[in-house]
């Protein structure tokens, strides 16, 4: 199903009782150097897609926070240099499976309009430590990077990110 990501629409279903949630997540382009090149870390998902790491705003957190707590809980790095390029995606999904079924024990939207914003982050830290959420990683040069990422909406973070990081 596609939907606009829009909080007109969102609006709309949720005045309807549809099973709607908006929700905010914060990211990190997680980038190490080596050789005088960028590495990127992607995070395999058991979806089979590959991304960023990425998780919901708590409540009193700022985005940094987020980033930092998200990061650390998906990947085990602490030492983040965080940079002030933001870029902000937005998509739809309905939940199935193990997170349809958690959403609705919690009674909480399977309709999910998302909003995530990443930032570029630079790390020291080469071995990681991935988290349950994921079933491996890899660190890649912009280029395969580029080429491993799943998503559009992924490969144009990537983008700016790398560009931001240039400039």
């Amino acid at each position: 199903m596609f939907l606009p990501v829009i909080k007109p629409v969102y609006n709309i279903l949720k005045f309807f009782r549809c099973p709607v949630i908006w929700e905010v997540s914060v990211g990190a382009v997680i980038f190490r150097m080596e050789n005088g090149r960028r590495l990127y870390l992607l995070l395999h998902y058991p979806s089979g897609h590959f991304d960023f790491a990425k998780g919901h705003v708590e409540s009193g957190e700022t985005e940094e926070m987020t980033l930092c707590r998200e990061t650390e809980e998906e990947t085990g790095i602490r030492d983040l240099q965080v940079f002030p390029a933001r870029t902000s995606i937005r998509y739809f999904y309905v939940a199935k499976g193990n997170e349809r079924a958690k959403r609705l024990k919690n009674r909480r939207g399977i309709w999910i309009f998302k909003q995530v914003h990443f930032y570029p982050a630079q790390t020291e830290t080469r071995d990681i430590r991935i988290s349950h959420e994921h079933i491996g990683s890899v660190w890649l040069p912009y280029e395969e990077a580029l080429a491993k990422v799943t998503f559009e909406n992924a490969r144009r973070v990537l983008m700016e990110a790398e560009a931001s990081l240039r400039d």
